[in-house]
């Protein structure tokens, strides 16, 4: 029943469309983004580093994310699908069975009162500030930080907005980043996240996971914190700092724990309507390889240049190095401890 669920968001989408007088409940959107990036270590298989998941592929001209949305909002009602192709949807949700792969978003919201929603379904994750959808990030390729952390999330969200500035929600989760459970998982995975808006050019994050991703035999608790804060300082300077840490049990029942953490430092300058410029220092240390590999230790620094020729449309050019402190990186001739990659792409939203 479940692979019928986009099916049953269409035939949600056309009733209500039909039944209501106000057709600006239901809006359409698509977006679009291509790609090309050349991974100077030449990997023959034309795969980017396997915890890349956005823009992975070397030496060919692709689709990153691609989607059509249909989005449902009444009084007390309101609704989102959205169906994707494209690299991304291949990479990051190989896990997913079937059409389950496809689905971007597929989520229904009940309001329960003025200031509270519940939201049920696929919905866009809860943790960072990054999004698959590059257009609206400040970087051309997504961070270390947002490629090794959940995406999206399928669950039952509660949220209050008491005011203007604070947002503060409570959620019920099938895992850390799971449609579908592992065999053998019947634990759920829970989460919280307080968003906090002092003014318009200020944005405070605290979000957090706990829950385990292993099957109940063999259950290994993680707990995950994700900190951010995005500071538009002047007019055309913009920062954003994020800090990730998490910890996941070393066996079952024990209480010792291995330790992962990402920082992250963009800063972005906005030169006009049209041109804008930004650069990211990242690292990222998973010694115990709980989330990428074991004794991963990973600096990244990029600097992007974008051009909007219409508030709709973006062309970007990235320049990517990452150093490793091991030889992690594959080349046509065995790997290296370094990668660069030159990435350009062009999106469109409509």
């Amino acid at each position: 029943m479940k692979y019928y669920m986009p099916v049953l968001f269409c035939l949600f989408f056309m009733k209500a469309s039909a039944q209501t007088p106000d057709s600006a409940r239901l809006q359409w959107s698509a977006y679009a983004e291509t790609y090309y990036s050349y991974d100077f270590n030449q990997p023959d298989n034309h795969n980017r580093p396997g915890f890349l998941y956005n823009h992975n592929r070397h030496n060919e001209f692709n689709i990153n994310l691609a989607f059509v949305k249909a989005a449902y909002n009444a009084k007390n009602v309101r609704a989102n699908l959205a169906l994707m192709a494209g690299t991304y949807a291949n990479a990051n949700l190989a896990a997913e069975p079937g059409v389950l792969k496809n689905i971007y978003e597929a989520n229904v919201g009940l309001r329960l009162s003025p200031k509270v929603w519940i939201d049920a379904g696929i919905m866009p994750s809860h943790i960072g500030f990054e999004s698959a959808v590059s257009k609206d990030c400040w970087t051309l390729t997504r961070g270390l930080l947002a490629e090794n952390s959940p995406y999206y999330e399928s669950g039952v969200k509660l949220s209050i907005t008491p005011n203007d500035q604070w947002t503060i929600a409570a959620l019920v989760l099938n895992g850390w980043q799971r449609i579908n459970r592992p065999d053998g998982n019947n634990t759920p995975a829970f989460g919280t996240q307080v968003l906090y808006k002092p003014n318009d050019r200020t944005t405070l994050n605290y979000s957090t996971f706990v829950g385990s991703d292993k099957p109940d035999d063999a259950r290994l608790m993680r707990v995950f914190h994700n900190l951010y804060g995005i500071f538009q300082v002047s007019e055309h300077f913009g920062l954003t700092a994020g800090f990730d840490i998490g910890t996941e049990q070393k066996a079952k029942g024990k209480p010792e724990v291995n330790v992962w953490y990402t920082p992250v430092l963009i800063g972005r300058l906005t030169l006009n309507d049209q041109v804008a410029l930004a650069a990211r220092y990242e690292y990222y240390s998973d010694e115990n390889g709980v989330i990428i590999g074991p004794d991963f230790r990973t600096s990244g620094y990029s600097l992007n240049v974008d051009y909007a020729p219409r508030s709709n449309a973006l062309f970007r050019v990235e320049g990517r190095l990452l150093q490793s402190k091991n030889d992690i990186f594959v080349t046509e001739n065995g790997f290296s401890n370094t990668d660069f990659a030159i990435t350009a792409s062009m999106a469109v939203s409509f």
